[in-house]
């Protein structure tokens, strides 16, 4: 099994961090091929500008031209087979940091083709056979249903469709963070061990 995980957080003073360190112990304990990308640490850019959006979006006759700061993330993701995103939930979503990544590291030619003479897309990242979303909520399981829960529809609709027909997603998610206890905090930081585990 070959895994790349993706950690979204500025400090490593969080619970965010802390779930990544157990992601990563449950792979180790899978015998998982790992590879990590720490957005923050990396100074991601993940904002979409004029040329980005020109060759990623307007012209879809031709592939783009995937610039250098972009190439290391694109050969991560056509390498693995298992994609791990760690990061806590802000605003009933994912971090702007790891949206702009899906912008930007996502695009024509990587995720997705337009076949001539179609307008159906192409998936392309069909060596991604498992999802998984490790994340936290502020507030309650109830409070995020009633918004739509947008993070999990993002993974387990968007992303999923550029992956393999067969990809299985895993929504691994802390609701309640906020008002969570120490211990109920540490049974989910177990959680997550056994589930990268188990995969």
């Amino acid at each position: 099994m070959r895994s790349y995980v993706v950690f979204c957080h500025p400090t490593h003073e969080s619970f965010a961090y802390a779930a990544l360190q157990r992601v990563l112990a449950g792979l180790a304990r899978a015998g998982h091929e790992v590879r990590v990308t720490d957005l923050y640490a990396d100074g991601f850019r993940p904002e979409l500008d004029a040329h980005d959006r020109a060759v990623h979006h307007v012209d879809h006759r031709r592939h783009p031209e995937l610039r250098p700061d972009i190439a290391p993330y694109v050969e991560h993701l056509q390498w693995c087979d298992t994609l791990v995103l760690v990061y806590p939930t802000w605003w009933a979503g994912q971090p702007a940091m790891l949206k702009g990544w899906f912008d930007r590291v996502w695009a024509m030619g990587v995720a997705w083709d337009l076949p001539a003479g179609t307008n159906h897309i192409r998936p392309l990242l069909r060596n991604i056979h498992t999802l998984v979303a490790v994340t936290s909520h502020g507030s309650s399981k109830w409070v995020n249903a009633v918004e739509g829960e947008t993070g999990k529809r993002t993974m387990t609709r968007a992303l999923r469709f550029a992956c393999n027909v067969r990809v299985r997603t895993h929504w691994i998610a802390f609701y309640g963070i906020d008002r969570a206890s120490d211990r109920s905090r540490r049974r989910f930081l177990d959680r997550v061990e056994e589930r990268l585990a188990t995969l």
